[in-house]
């Protein structure tokens, strides 16, 4: 007999609700100190605002499902904590206003929940994968010495659950000159939508071991350790432990045979520094890229082009891309080299020739340029490589069929590499205006890492498209 009686068919139970709590625990390395909040998970990396960097994180987190185990997770780490913006991990948002001791935000942020299709616990078998979501969200949090509380409430976005979380969270930190320490409480209502979507069985997945059950809405609650230590000026490592203790809602689904979720995380960050400006900072310049070009098709991998063994295009099933990205520089000259770190976002357009629908796709990078060459004082040439995140509004046709054809799942959500070459048109034809006008050529890539990260649907795969660009400097 189920507790509560189904309201509607709900299917899939999902394999991890742990990794949402783990998945904010990791936001605790993600915050520029003088951003201090989401939901009070606060340590820092990003030692000044108007900082950015870049790391990574491995979790090894306990299932609260029958048959679900232990998996470890890759956590790539997107960092940017500027005046009105930042980048969070698996958040993105805007301050929509903030004093000394308190602030307002709203934020757009990954849901971590669910579990891979090619790792499905035995006692889900048959049920529909419940996997990555979207919440919109909004946070206040108030900060007084070396306290901090923070609320929060996010709705799924993406048609998912349609449910609602509500979080109360407090940390105290404890610092030294090189370390940090956080212990966190965090106290997490989650709305029947919510539980249902991840620990529901709807009748029709009904089995004589797992009868129908519709979990309402309940609380977690969570305790947390978590730290930061400083080896280098720009590098850090990272850890921390928590452990939740799931609601009598979920505990009680037939599926679930353990009450306590504990989870354990360690990795590294690199922080760039605020350089001579920050990327929403009006005095600092802007960089226009407009490019148009082609997917290679799947057998034009992104080694392969980088080493010159294939710069052929997709001639049987071509789809085309076009665009434009706007960067800001955050560090010029880094540590005295030749080496300038730019920070891009953008907009690019899926021409899918009529194969499926056109659509926009989002992109959020950091790159890198070197232009020590022994002949860059007469022609400036730049190599790049760019990485960050790409979210699509709908999964790319090249991606669809290669993917299918492996038999592997896709992700609008990706991580984004962008490596190029380009040099100035101004040196090449002598015409001193033109000097920060840049001609490329440079590959759009979308990959999930190999299937190791939720945060891009442990997608094994992705896209290559090869473009030419114009770059000019205002």
């Amino acid at each position: 007999m189920s507790r509560h009686p189904a309201r509607v068919p709900r299917a899939r139970v999902a394999l991890r609700c742990r990794m949402l709590a783990a998945a904010l625990g990791a936001s605790l390395f993600v915050i520029a100190s003088d951003a201090s909040a989401q939901d009070a998970w606060m340590g820092t990396v990003l030692e000044e605002e108007g900082s950015a960097g870049l790391g990574f994180m491995v979790r090894a987190e306990s299932s609260p499902y029958r048959d679900g185990g232990t998996r470890d997770d890759f956590l790539p780490l997107y960092l940017y904590e500027g005046e009105r913006f930042f980048l969070r991990a698996n958040e993105a948002g805007m301050r929509l206003w903030r004093n000394d001791t308190m602030g307002f935000e709203g934020f757009v942020e990954r849901r971590l929940e669910g579990y891979p299709e090619d790792e499905l616990p035995l006692s889900l078998e048959g049920m529909e994968v419940r996997n990555t979501g979207a919440d919109l969200g909004a946070r206040f949090y108030v900060k007084h010495g070396a306290s901090r509380w923070d609320v929060s409430v996010r709705h799924d976005i993406a048609g998912l659950s349609h449910g609602t979380e509500a979080r109360a969270a407090y940390a105290y930190t404890i610092e030294g000159e090189r370390w940090r320490l956080q212990p966190v409480a965090l106290a997490s209502w989650r709305s029947g939508d919510l539980n249902d979507y991840y620990y529901g069985v709807s009748p029709i997945d009904a089995l004589p071991d797992r009868p129908s059950y519709d979990a309402g809405a309940g609380w977690n609650a969570t305790l947390a350790l978590y730290g930061k230590y400083r080896i280098l000026q720009h590098w850090s490592l990272i850890g921390g432990a928590y452990v939740t203790r799931l609601s009598s809602e979920i505990r009680d689904s037939p599926v679930v045979d353990d009450d306590l979720q504990w989870g354990v995380m360690a990795g590294a960050a690199y922080d760039f520094g605020n350089g001579q400006v920050r990327w929403d900072e009006d005095a600092a310049p802007t960089y226009v890229k407009v490019f148009y070009g082609r997917d290679t098709g799947d057998g034009c991998h992104l080694v392969r082009i980088m080493t010159l063994q294939c710069v052929s295009l997709n001639d049987e099933d071509p789809t085309d891309i076009w665009g434009v990205h706007v960067g800001r520089p955050f560090v010029s000259r880094l540590n005295g080299w030749p080496l300038d770190i730019i920070g891009y976002v953008g907009v690019l357009r899926h021409d899918e020739k009529g194969r499926q629908p056109d659509g926009w796709q989002l992109d959020a990078y950091m790159k890198g340029f070197w232009y020590g060459f022994p002949w860059s004082h007469r022609v400036t040439t730049r190599v790049g490589f760019g990485i960050g995140v790409s979210y699509a509004e709908r999964v790319p046709y090249s991606e669809v069929v290669t993917q299918a054809a492996r038999e592997r799942n896709t992700s609008k959500l990706l991580n984004y590499l962008e490596p190029s070459i380009d040099v100035s048109l101004g040196d090449l034809f002598g015409n001193k205006r033109w000097h920060d006008v840049y001609f490329g050529l440079a590959v759009s890539h979308r990959s999930g890492i190999f299937a190791s990260s939720q945060l891009l649907g442990t997608v094994d795969g992705g896209s290559n498209y090869l473009y030419a660009y114009l770059e000019a400097a205002f």
